[in-house]
């Protein structure tokens, strides 16, 4: 696994040093590009990471370097902030702000994974650890899911209201509709609109599903209703990869949101109108946008982390899945 994660580290530090030389920005917030100078740290940072690499390779995962490989994943997870983002502009908007600083969170993403996997590439479990694999989460996870979908249901009523061509927070689905048009909207999105349904509304459908999924034992098992897929093991990285990806985005975002939010309301910080009639119009939104994805962020996160445990099964036990309906 070392030597795979320094191959990704050299690619990484290529990119980097390409983008740095060029002057191209690796960030790129709402189509500000910020300064290519970061280009440099990021190479420094993944040249960092081949060395402690190669050294493990050679001399084996010494407690240092695996403290430092745990570090450099947890920056590589701060680098790929804004991958899901990325990826769902590209699926309804078919282009995104900044092709450089999408590569790059693609890139960190990976690096996460395989950093990771590197620092845990020796560890074993205790062989007293108990394997629950293939039931339910417990209680308190499974609340958290609860809150997680819940906090969905304003901001996809709001959604639909907007796509079924209603009016809230001073603003009509006809103007939302023109919005979505001059900010580039794919045909994909506007078809939906015009069907009275709301692609951002769906996904938080489908976030829903995965955050259940998480949670339940047909997360690991494909239930009967699957058809041809029943009885079979899910494999571990289908529901993970995408909720480690989404909780990386959605989880500091919403949280980050909320508390912006919160200085707004009280008239510490000013918020911009935007597309909205007024400040509270924009205010109201925000909350109901940002709260959702802070409470369903952070409990995909507490989803993900028991799913983790769930699946990893104690050394040298053998699992055997169950009949799952």
């Amino acid at each position: 696994m070392s030597w795979v994660t320094m191959f990704w580290a050299a690619v990484y530090t290529g990119f980097a040093l390409a983008c740095a030389l060029t002057g191209t920005s690796l960030l790129s917030l709402g189509g500000h590009q910020g300064s290519s100078v970061l280009g440099w740290a990021v190479a420094a940072g993944g040249a960092l990471a081949a060395t402690v690499c190669a050294v493990a390779a050679r001399y084996g995962l010494r407690p240092i370097l695996r403290a430092l490989l745990w570090v450099m994943c947890v920056l590589a997870g701060m680098a790929a902030f804004g991958l899901l983002m990325d990826m769902i502009t590209l699926m309804f908007g078919q282009a995104v702000d900044s092709w450089a600083s999408a590569a790059h969170h693609a890139l960190a993403a990976a690096g996460t994974l395989l950093l990771a996997a590197t620092a845990r590439s020796d560890h074993r479990p205790p062989a007293a650890a108990p394997l629950r694999a293939h039931c339910g989460a417990s209680g308190p996870v499974q609340l958290a899911a609860c809150i997680g979908t819940v906090a969905f249901l304003p901001y996809a009523t709001m959604k639909l209201v907007w796509a079924s061509g209603g009016t809230f927070a001073g603003v009509s689905g006809k103007e939302m509709r023109a919005i979505s048009e001059r900010n580039g909207a794919s045909g994909i999105w506007l078809t939906l609109e015009s069907w009275g349904l709301d692609a951002t509304a769906l996904l938080a459908a489908i976030g829903v599903f995965l955050l259940w999924g998480l949670v339940r034992p047909w997360g690991q098992v494909f239930p009967r209703w699957t058809l041809f897929l029943h009885g079979r093991r899910v494999p571990r990285w289908l529901p993970l990869t995408p909720a480690l990806i989404g909780a990386a985005t959605l989880a500091p975002y919403g949280v980050l949101g909320v508390g912006y939010l919160a200085l707004a309301t009280a008239g510490v910080v000013t918020i911009r109108r935007g597309d909205f009639h007024s400040s509270g119009d924009a205010l109201l939104v925000g909350w109901i946008g940002l709260a959702a994805f802070a409470a369903y962020g952070i409990a995909l996160v507490i989803a993900a982390h028991s799913y983790w445990l769930r699946t990893t099964p104690a050394h040298g036990d053998v699992e055997r899945p169950p009949a799952v309906s």
